[in-house]
């Protein structure tokens, strides 16, 4: 057996998502400027290619290269995405503006929704939508 890890300490249950991207380097520099995520891991492979675990504030998740034999796609591939990360911050106007500064594009304006939400929907260089936001009231 390859080897295996054993600790005393229970893990939490939580959920991440992993983003497959082309050009994975670059996907990893867009989020680091774009919303400065920090880098918790980075596997750079020979190809050029990267794997890095990210996190924003309390959040976290995954960038890869796309793999198709594995039938990992990038919203590129596959022409849509089929799930998107909603960020969840303080002031999403200025996230969201410094977000389209970094090379996002706007797909829906920050805006005051019915449902009370203050949202707002960009596209990052590789595809992936993301939600902008925050609750309007904690009530």
């Amino acid at each position: 057996m390859a080897g295996s890890v054993s600790t005393d300490k229970k893990l939490e249950t939580t959920i991440t998502t992993m983003l497959y991207v082309r050009r994975s380097a670059a996907a990893v520099d867009f989020y680091t400027r774009a919303f400065g995520a920090l880098t918790v891991m980075r596997l750079d492979n020979d190809d050029g290619t990267v794997v890095a675990h990210l996190a924003i504030g309390k959040g976290d998740f995954w960038v890869a290269e796309e793999s198709p034999v594995h039938q990992n796609f990038s919203p590129e591939s596959v022409g849509g995405n089929s799930m998107h990360p909603v960020l969840i911050v303080d002031d999403p106007q200025a996230v969201f503006d410094h977000a389209v500064a970094a090379g996002a594009s706007s797909i829906c304006p920050v805006r005051d929704e019915d449902y009370g939400w203050r949202i707002g929907r960009l596209v990052d260089p590789f595809g992936h939508h993301w939600e902008i936001g925050r609750p309007l009231s904690e009530g």
